[in-house]
């Protein structure tokens, strides 16, 4: 793997938050929040719009700088607190799958694929179409690698985003709403196509999402974040969490209109 050198194994945590705010000038979005994450888990990331999922996972891949606390992956501090070095180490470790999925409009699948290898690693020329074709038939997309982002699916785009998000072979996974958008069929696949490459490939994953089937599906544990505490209110198993006390997690959950609102 290119960048700083280092051993992964007998890592107690994957990922660890800690004490981390968040938010943009004077506007605080979260606030202390701390948890983290094991070699091998997928871990959810729950809440309702305006939550601050989605500027959590910011923080997570080193797009927003935490304004208190650190980012920790593998041990090593990844928030800018630490090491210039080791924050381009972690860029080159880490895959985000974004919503949309990111794609380059004017290259085709495999030059989407190809363009972090090439940026980031020093794989041989040669060999770098036969690495682009397996990664396009890990998502199930192999035959597909001439066809430009326009040409596809919703659910085929967010496969084709997934790909490049895994060229680098990254031991973390980001995935921001992997199945928004979709139709509950192409959803079920995607969540699928995400426990095989856990499962397969050993990739520890954070996954934003409010899709109660993939949270069901996916999760080996969920956090969830709520506006008005501006931090974490619950996290558990998903099946405990929806027999939560709290209401906010409860009507999560159960799909009501939060107490007090209008549904």
């Amino acid at each position: 793997m290119p960048g700083v050198p280092f051993n992964f194994s007998n890592i107690e945590h994957a990922l660890c938050v800690d004490n981390i705010t968040l938010g943009y000038g004077e506007k605080i979005i979260l606030e202390k929040v701390s948890f983290c994450v094991e070699p091998g888990q997928i871990v959810t990331v729950l809440g309702g719009s305006g939550s601050g999922k989605s500027t959590l996972i910011k923080g997570l891949v080193g797009l927003l700088k935490p304004t208190q606390g650190h980012v920790e992956l593998y041990g090593k501090d990844i928030s800018g607190i630490g090491g210039q070095e080791w924050l381009e180490w972690a860029r080159r470790s880490i895959g985000v799958l974004f919503q949309s999925g990111a794609l380059i409009g004017s290259l085709t699948l495999a030059e989407n694929i190809a363009l972090p290898i090439q940026e980031f690693s020093s794989v041989p020329k040669e060999i770098l179409p036969e690495i682009v074709r397996l990664t396009l038939e890990m998502v199930r997309l192999d035959g597909y690698g001439n066809y430009y982002p326009a040409e596809l699916s919703g659910g085929m785009k967010k496969r084709a985003g997934l790909a490049r998000a895994i060229a680098l072979d990254p031991q973390i996974l980001f995935c921001d709403e992997p199945t928004g958008g979709l139709d509950p069929v192409i959803a079920a696949e995607m969540d699928n196509l995400l426990l095989e490459l856990n499962r397969v490939l050993g990739i520890t994953m954070v996954v934003i999402t409010h899709d109660l089937s993939t949270i069901e599906s996916i999760s080996d544990w969920s956090i969830m974040v709520d506006e008005g505490a501006r931090g974490i209110i619950a996290d558990g198993p998903p099946d405990e969490l929806e027999k939560s006390p709290d209401p906010r997690v409860y009507d999560f959950f159960h799909r009501r209109a939060p107490s007090g609102n209008a549904s």
